[in-house]
């Protein structure tokens, strides 16, 4: 075939930066905002909880050495054997020893290949049936490490592969206790006849949970890392796992998994160890992520966090059910789950490529500028006593959820379902309750919490009082002028369980409306050109009426009596906190 027939972009004009910089010249100008006209791109810019700014484009990859799959710094991967693809491995819930062994048996009976259960678990009941010797199993808790070493007893070292369980500080932390790394090495002797054992993971779910962010995570990891190696000695370095959480923020997630491997062989190339693995790593569809509400949308988003594990180079993924967040997962869950993996895996071969996101400018600046922050935080960490300063920690991740809850209650960061497009007349599934977490370490955190705690209480006041908590939305104008900003506020106060009920015509029959409404508080809705005449008379009338006048849009587009607005980047919790405090309880 001539392939200067296939000439690409042929039908399109030659462009380069400039002209691409031109045209984004053009659509800021035509949108009113300001921008550097030698660089108009910038303003398209934005920062993410690291403080690493994320362009709108990359034209070229950073000046570091990124080596070749399998070799240092294993950023392109631990591995150099595409084709094995990753180990699906599975989480169990439920302390029950029967019921988890009906859930083991369905699972390797469909395509999982490990078993990852919760401390307090039965073992030798839970695994009755299994195979240890095709399948690996991961543990909690170090101390169930001889209960299942006993079970193992008879069968080939080599043959027993898994993880003795979840390292001491992480699992300290969570739980606001004192941890203890005494019993580490005895735990890495006891594992030291079986080379495919993972003596320990290095856990961040409970600082992923927290509220920590990416750099956050791969720091104190590392840290974590570095205080086994102290305790344990260098041989440790290759008989570890790291546990990381992966979420919808699909190319932060794969920068993520990239940066740890280069992070961990750097920690290596320090100690002076000549012969490196890369770090192995069991990537999680993070747990913070997961909403109560509206949970058929986490199967998307664990979808896009399995896909960035799977490109990022995880060796173990396990695929959260998209009810796990409600309880105990069912049978449908866990199935969609492991079945989420089998697609990627399978279909979509994700597998038999290494590296796909390698050359990608973006993903290669991505994972090298958080690499850095991450190393620099982590010497910060160590500098203040390492992965045993419990404060240092703590005010870590808490600097870093603050920022997020910042953005979540702004909306800056959306959640489908939850602040954006909530579904008012959702009927709540319902799960058996799952082990409580422990209690007085690092909080626990979940994106969607604060909304779902209002649409909890509004349920809660619907029950009690037959209403829900009301706003009357008073339109002004035509639909033309007064759809938009109506859409806006139907939106944001369903984030909250708030019932809206539109009211319209002239200012006499807008508070006539509300008199009968029983809501406390009006909001207008329409566009500015509107508010500019026929604001103020309603406003009067509404307050008139007793009602409590908010404006969606800036206040300061009306000269009368607004008490409170609502307008794109408001605080939607603030507001719904407001709403909830005016709201009269109306008997049934």
């Amino acid at each position: 075939m001539d392939n200067s027939a296939l000439p690409l972009a042929g039908d399109f004009p030659p462009a380069d930066l400039e002209d691409w910089r031109e045209l984004v010249a053009a659509v800021l100008t035509k949108s009113g905002r300001r921008f550097d006209p030698a660089a108009p791109e910038r303003a398209l810019a934005h920062r993410d909880y690291d403080g690493i700014e994320v362009a709108p484009l990359y034209t070229q990859r950073p000046a570091t050495e990124t080596g070749r799959p399998g070799q240092a710094p294993f950023v392109r991967g631990a591995l150099d054997n595409p084709g094995l693809g990753w180990d699906v491995r599975a989480r169990y819930f439920d302390l029950d020893a029967m019921a988890t062994n009906a859930a083991v048996r369905a699972d390797l009976d469909n395509g999982v290949s490990s078993l990852w259960l919760p401390a307090g678990s039965q073992l030798a009941p839970a695994l009755a049936g299994v195979y240890l010797d095709l399948v690996a199993v991961v543990l909690d808790d170090p101390a169930q490490a001889s209960d299942y070493l006993a079970l193992v007893a008879d069968l080939d070292p080599s043959e027993v592969r898994g993880s003795l369980g979840a390292d001491p500080i992480s699992r300290a932390l969570a739980a606001g206790h004192e941890p203890e790394l005494a019993g580490l090495p005895a735990l890495f002797e006891q594992a030291a006849p079986y080379r495919q054992l993972i003596p320990l993971t290095i856990d961040g779910l409970p600082y992923h949970e927290a509220g920590g962010s990416p750099a956050d995570e791969l720091a104190i990891t590392l840290a974590v890392g570095v205080a086994v190696l102290r305790a344990v000695g260098e041989d440790a370095f290759d008989r570890l796992e790291f546990r990381y959480a992966v979420t919808a923020d699909q190319f932060g997630s794969i920068a993520k998994l990239r940066a740890a491997r280069r992070l961990w062989d750097r920690v290596g190339q320090l100690c002076g160890l000549t012969e490196r693995r890369g770090q192995r790593q069991h990537a999680v569809t993070s747990p913070a992520m997961l909403t109560r509400r509206d949970p058929w949308v986490n199967l998307l988003r664990s979808t896009v966090a399995c896909f960035a594990a799977a490109i990022g180079g995880a060796e173990a993924i396990t695929v959260l059910p998209f009810d796990a967040a409600l309880g105990r997962p069912d049978d449908f869950g866990r199935r969609i789950a492991r079945n989420t993996q089998s697609i990627l895996h399978d279909e979509a071969s994700l597998a038999r490529v290494v590296d796909a996101a390698g050359g990608s400018y973006y993903v290669e600046t991505a994972t090298e500028e958080l690499a850095q922050v991450a190393w620099r935080k982590f010497t910060e960490l160590e500098a203040a006593g390492g992965a045993l300063a419990a404060g240092a920690i703590g005010e870590l991740v808490e600097v870093s959820w603050r920022e997020r809850r910042q953005n979540l209650a702004t909306r800056r960061d959306p959640l489908t379902g939850i602040s954006e497009f909530a579904n008012a007349e959702e009927q709540l599934l319902t799960r058996p309750p799952g082990p409580e977490p422990g209690r007085g370490g690092l909080p626990r955190h979940r994106y969607a919490e604060e909304y779902e705690a209002w649409r909890d209480r509004s349920d809660a006041m619907l029950a009690a009082t037959g209403h829900r908590p009301r706003v009357v939305l008073a339109v002004l104008g035509p639909p033309a002028a007064h759809s938009a900003r109506l859409a806006f506020a139907r939106n944001l106060f369903a984030a909250g369980g708030v019932h809206t009920v539109v009211a319209e015509g002239s200012p006499a029959e807008l508070a006539t409306a509300f008199s009968g409404s029983g809501a406390a508080v009006a909001c207008l809705c329409s566009a500015d050109s509107v508010y500019a005449e026929a604001a103020r008379p309603a406003a009067e009338a509404l307050v008139e009426a007793g009602a409590e006048v908010w404006i969606a849009g800036p206040a300061a587009l009306v000269d009368g009596p607004i008490s409170d607005s609502i307008q794109l980047g408001c605080d939607v919790l603030a507001a719904l906190e407001k709403v909830f405090a005016r709201s009269p309880e109306v008997p049934r």
